[in-house]
């Protein structure tokens, strides 16, 4: 996904003289560079200084730029969250902010690494838009989106090599979910990469003779709340699927969404209150801790069991 980035962003940049880069000394992994040699007066290092970095960008979305900051999710989201706040998100100044190597993709670099409560951390910040991508794919539209987007953004991307998902039915926008795959029995609502997995368990929950919806949330925040109203009164239960604590991401806003409106089931899919751990591959991670597309199929029986005995 880190290279698709790099593509896009120098594509954009070539439709769009404003938009401008900053890394923070990492740009060889996070492919910024493809940006940087092509446009190299409108490309910054400033070093191992995100909070720095932050600001800078501040500055120049002040002067009219289009900056996206570039780092990895865990130093982005943790060292600089002070500027992101004051100077960013309370300014509603329009930084876009690249949070590479997300979730426990950055495998074998272990816990300090990876991000796995920054989507709370970001989704409960006034005035931040929260997007992940599910793919290259939905990468190469989501950067004119963001780009475009009036308001800061907090955009995830992913280390690992991820499976493309047909998604060419409905054009993407900002704070509107879609629906991959209909179902009337269950609803798998997946945000970001684990969407190719929750394809996978729904292909578990087929041989069950279960019919399961799958729905792609790359929006965090804005939430598309709408759809996920429909989907409890369409289906008997809804799993959330996230790579990320189940704490404050996307089951807290599911389930804040549907309290008091519905009493189907909400199953969460995703880490659960722990630090994560170092290991051979990011596939091997999602397995650790929980993201198996087996474990997704067996949140979907669960809730399903739960609806039964409450009808």
């Amino acid at each position: 996904m880190r290279q698709e980035l790099g593509e896009v962003l120098r594509a954009y940049g070539g439709k769009n003289e404003r938009v401008v880069v900053l890394d923070a000394d990492v740009s060889s992994s996070t492919m910024t560079k493809l940006f940087q040699e092509a446009y190299p007066d409108r490309f910054f290092n400033v070093g191992i200084a995100e909070a720095g970095m932050v600001d800078t960008a501040v500055g120049l979305a002040l002067g009219g730029w289009i900056p996206f900051v570039s780092a990895f999710a865990a130093m982005l989201c943790y060292r600089a969250f002070e500027q992101i706040r004051t100077c960013v998100a309370y300014n509603r100044v329009p930084v876009k902010l690249l949070a590479g190597y997300a979730g426990v993709s950055d495998y074998k670099d272990g816990p300090t690494h990876h991000s796995v409560f920054d989507l709370a951390a970001m989704r409960a910040m006034p005035n931040m838009t929260v997007v992940t991508a599910a793919d290259g794919g939905e990468m190469k539209e989501l950067i004119p989106a963001v780009a475009e987007y009036d308001g800061p953004v907090y955009l995830r991307v992913s280390r690992a090599d991820i499976p493309y998902t047909d998604m060419s039915g409905e054009p993407i926008a900002i704070g509107k979910g879609r629906i991959i795959e209909n179902g009337a029995d269950i609803t798998l609502i997946a945000h970001g990469v684990p969407l190719y997995r929750t394809l996978q368990a729904r292909e578990i929950l087929a041989e069950r003779r279960v019919d399961a919806r799958v729905v792609e949330m790359h929006t965090l925040k804005p939430l598309d709340a709408e759809l996920v109203r429909r989907c409890a009164r369409e289906t008997r239960g809804v799993v959330t699927v996230e790579e990320h604590s189940v704490i404050g991401g996307l089951y807290g806003a599911v389930a804040e969404t549907l309290i008091g409106e519905t009493a189907v089931p909400v199953v969460p899919v995703g880490i659960r209150d722990s630090f994560t751990c170092t290991g051979p591959s990011p596939e091997s991670l999602w397995d650790a801790v929980g993201l198996a597309p087996q474990a997704i199929a067996d949140a979907g029986l669960a809730a399903l069991e739960k609806a039964k005995r409450r009808s």
